[in-house]
């Protein structure tokens, strides 16, 4: 079993998401100020259309009343003249907006006055607004353009400063998974920048240095008890031998031996743990050593070795034409007769017979027709003096913990897994 698995990567990175929020920031702003812009100078034309034919309105009605000729473009009584403007009030002048568009007029502005008392006349005059709106959408296509570069030069901007923090942020993340994978010499070291990335940095890294230490403390407790132990053990069984033969003497024996048994899997532990352990590799048949290992055991364990002839024994299916490719593996054969015998009494503990091991290239598994692993070794993994069972006495807990450390160190996979029909699976691949 694994003991850290890295998260599977989000299909979007944090790069593309910064990227495309800078695109969309960018394109509303581009859109809010180029619509703000468009209605101000809307307003703006209109405003001062409106103010220009008022100010004609004034010179046209002044020379009308001098010369009674017509100036400036007036008009008296205009066809196109707006409704709201035919009955002026006397004596007052008023104007109005024209959206009709005929030709290259329009729209325009208007601005009336009567000439005389009611019944009278409307001199009018008109002003064009067109080419000012010509100049208005003129403006709207160079605002979308300036809007369309201005994106185009700052989506660049953000990818590459998004990959910047992106690429600190996997240095902590990857540090974090180096940590998790039981390397606690893993640290991200100094990183540039006094943000919040380099604060998270700071504190993975302080996270670790005390992990580091409390669980070197644990360790150094868990070898010095279990050397301490060792002496005073071993002088029980050498006086346990000097008790005369009866019921007594063998319970004695018995617990003595499973005493003795625990310290010695302390030891191998602390010395997995501290890494001063180095396998010692030889080219070995595989079938042959998984037998030899589940032999060892002592319990009733069904082998079969995939490839090998029925009726054959394991020594001799190396020399047979047509064996598995991989029948020989290059490993410890000790430390691996210590994982596979693990693995059978445990499933022999734990589960139900029958227990079967099958060999397959080069990969062992070990089932059982139990209950299978609970949920919490699956989702945490092994864990010392845990054995996932309610009653005492059936174990302490410490050979899964042994069998993955010496998984570890031979570079082997070990996988804890639980059948779809029921049953404990334990699969062992060793390295081609």
């Amino acid at each position: 079993m694994r003991p850290f698995q890295r998260l599977p990567k989000s299909r979007v990175s944090l790069r593309w998401k910064i990227a495309a929020l800078a695109a969309a920031t960018a394109c509303l702003v581009a859109v809010a100020v180029g619509v703000l812009v468009h209605l101000w100078t809307a307003q703006d034309i209109r405003s001062r259309a409106e103010a220009q034919a008022f100010n004609r309105l004034y010179s046209a009605m002044d020379t009308y009343r001098r010369t009674e000729t017509l100036a400036d473009g007036a008009e008296l009584d205009p066809a196109e003249l707006p409704t709201a403007l035919r009955h002026p009030a006397d004596g007052e002048r008023h104007t109005a907006y024209d959206g009709r568009v005929e030709g290259n007029v329009g729209p325009s502005a208007w601005a009336a006055q009567r000439v005389d008392g009611p019944g009278s006349r409307v001199l009018a005059v008109q002003v064009n607004m067109s080419p000012e709106l010509h100049t208005l959408r003129r403006l709207d296509v160079v605002m979308a353009m300036a809007s369309l570069v201005a994106i185009a030069a700052a989506v660049p901007v953000a990818v590459y400063g998004a990959g910047l923090l992106g690429r600190r942020l996997r240095r902590v993340s990857e540090t974090a998974g180096r940590i998790c994978a039981g390397d606690l010499d893993a640290r991200t070291g100094p990183t540039k920048g006094r943000d919040e990335v380099a604060d998270i940095a700071a504190t993975v890294d302080l996270m670790a240095d005390s992990l580091g230490r409390r669980l070197r403390t644990e360790r150094q407790f868990t070898a010095d008890v279990a050397h301490e132990l060792r002496t005073p053990v071993g002088g029980l069984l050498a006086a346990a031998d000097l008790l005369p033969p009866g019921e007594t003497e063998d319970l004695l024996r018995a617990r003595v031996r499973d005493l003795r048994g625990l310290v010695e899997d302390l030891l191998e532990i602390s010395r997995l743990d501290a890494g001063a352990e180095q396998p010692v590799r030889a080219r070995v048949p595989l079938g042959a050593v998984v037998r030899e290992a589940v032999l060892r055991t002592g319990l009733d364990t069904e082998v079969t070795v995939v490839g090998a002839p029925r009726g054959a024994d394991a020594e001799d299916v190396e020399g047979l034409e047509g064996a598995h490719p991989v029948d020989t593996v290059e490993t410890d054969p000790r430390r691996l007769e210590r994982i596979v015998g693990n693995l059978v009494v445990n499933a022999h503990r734990h589960g139900d017979t029958p227990v079967q091991v099958t060999v397959d290239g080069p990969t062992v598994v070990v089932r059982d027709h139990g209950p299978g692993f609970p949920a919490d070794l699956l989702r945490e993994g092994p864990r010392r003096f845990h054995t996932g069972a309610a009653e005492r006495g059936t174990g302490h807990g410490l050979g899964l913990t042994i069998a993955l450390g010496q998984a570890r160190l031979l570079g082997a996979e070990l996988r804890l897994d639980n059948a779809p029909d029921g049953g404990a699976v334990a699969l062992l691949r060793l390295p081609h």
